[in-house]
């Protein structure tokens, strides 16, 4: 547990205004004083901006926060929040529900937040980590693309350390839970994710790596596309979840191929999908697992075909899917044929 030997600011908030810096009053401290929590618990205006938490937070159970929520840069590092079963409600906007963000400094350098847990929470909208940019097209993140060392300086520039712990997700739109380019070192455990989503459930987008997906339950139902996607992601642990009737797809891993202009350096390799439980109630269904899902599917993609290959050596817009390992996961009311290779070197065995 950090302890402050200075004051520090431990909240930002503005209702339609100048911005309120709020400081906690005992600099050795570590839980949020009473006007942060007071400014957190109260109503959420039409104008007003994220509360940044840069202090630890202990909500009551009782309690429903409709402010949008921030951790933003290195003074949000080591940062407990902790919901004790408390609703943070961000129905009523399209914006972010809960940010975890990088900021750029006028030196041009990352500020980055590190070690950041929240915790029984429910969570209604969406959480997203990031830092070069908010997902694969983002101009920062294109532009480092074109470069030599892209994968070590979107890792350097974002969140890591993140633990999400016992969390329950009951989106609607959009991905509940998204980890931008290069994002490393998040836990994701004893969570629950329900309801909707417009597109896939969990998104690790191009970069990142090292991120741990253990012991959830996916029942929400995404309208049309796959409950994980494994975009360019590598060296991921998914363990030991369960998968309620994923008709629309499990664990897909792939590289997006240039799409928005963006070249994903890194391609899903090093993946381990293990000891997963997926179950279907009805016979037919895409696959549980499918590794280099757009490897033959790539050159109906529009943005493959406008977009050249990469001109850096030794890459291109292939999945590039290889060296993963998919076992010991169970497919209840299915076949091991929902199991689909279309890589190289990977290990698939025991799933039955």
């Amino acid at each position: 547990m950090r302890r402050y030997a200075f004051p520090f600011v431990a909240a930002v908030i503005v209702a339609g205004g100048s911005p309120l810096l709020l400081v906690a009053s005992d600099a050795r401290a570590d839980a949020c004083p009473a006007n942060v929590m007071d400014a957190l618990r109260a109503p959420a205006g039409k104008e007003a901006k994220p509360v940044n938490i840069r202090c630890d937070v202990s909500l009551n159970k009782g309690d429903r926060i409709t402010q949008r929520i921030v951790f933003s840069g290195s003074r949000s590092s080591g940062v407990v929040f902790d919901c004790n079963g408390a609703m943070i409600d961000g129905s009523g906007t399209k914006a972010r529900t809960v940010l975890i963000q990088s900021r750029k400094g006028d030196d041009g350098k990352w500020d980055v937040p590190t070690d950041i847990t929240i915790r029984n929470c429910q969570i209604k909208g969406d959480l997203r980590i990031q830092g070069l940019g908010n997902n694969g097209q983002a101009k920062e993140v294109k532009a480092s693309s074109n470069r030599d060392g892209h994968t070590q300086r979107a890792q350097a520039a974002a969140p890591t350390g993140i633990l999400l712990d016992n969390l329950t997700f009951s989106g609607s739109v959009g991905v509940p839970l998204y980890l931008a380019p290069g994002v490393t070192n998040v836990t994701v455990q004893n969570s629950r994710f329900t309801g909707k989503a417009s597109s896939t459930v969990v998104y690790l987008d191009a970069e990142s790596a090292g991120n741990v997906i253990v012991g959830n339950t996916f029942s929400a139902r995404p309208e049309w596309r796959e409950v994980i996607a494994v975009d360019g992601s590598a060296n991921n642990r998914i363990e030991n979840n369960t998968f309620v009737n994923p008709l629309s797809g499990g664990v897909y891993l792939y590289r997006n191929c240039g799409e928005g202009g963006t070249f994903r350096h890194q391609s899903p390799q090093g993946n381990l999908v293990r000891g997963n439980t997926f179950q279907y109630q009805v016979p037919v269904a895409r696959p549980a697992v499918w590794i280099g899902s757009r490897e033959g599917l790539s050159m109906f993609n529009s943005y493959c075909l406008v977009q050249p290959k990469m001109l850096l050596e030794g890459l291109d817009h292939s999945d590039g899917a290889n060296n993963n390992t998919v076992t010991d996961n169970r497919l209840i009311g299915g076949s091991p044929n929902l199991i689909v290779d279309e890589g190289a070197g990977n290990r698939v065995s025991n799933n039955r």
